[in-house]
């Protein structure tokens, strides 16, 4: 397994076991305002990267490439400003770093779309 993909299934489970975390301490608080974070937590953090890991795993040739590194780093830094940043909104302390995140992750998702079309293109043994 190339070392991007292996980055993406370490860091998407471990997401996964803090954002369940968060959720059991939600629930026995009985205090969801947070839950906006906890589900970004789960559904970027766990998820996306997690189908990024995938995707790198299945095409490790586009793994290879410094667009894909750049990629997973801002996918992965968008995750841990975006998180906390909902929280900060939520309280009414300010909304800076949820757009920060929000920027980071969709630049990250564009990247991703270019690696896709790139890695995924029609090879001249398919035409």
């Amino acid at each position: 397994m190339n070392g991007l993909a292996r980055v993406c299934w370490v860091t998407a489970p471990l997401y996964a076991v803090l954002g369940m975390v968060f959720g059991i301490y939600m629930s026995a608080s009985g205090d969801h305002t947070f839950s906006p974070a906890h589900g970004h937590l789960n559904l970027l953090g766990w998820v996306t990267i997690a189908l990024y890991g995938a995707f790198y795993t299945l095409v490790p040739e586009a793994a290879a490439s410094r667009l894909a590194k750049l990629q997973v780093l801002l996918a992965q830094l968008g995750v841990i400003v975006i998180v906390p940043g909902i929280i900060f909104a939520i309280s009414g302390t300010g909304e800076g770093l949820a757009k920060v995140g929000s920027v980071l992750i969709l630049i990250a998702a564009l990247l991703f779309l270019v690696i896709v079309v790139r890695g995924t293109g029609r090879s001249s043994a398919d035409a």
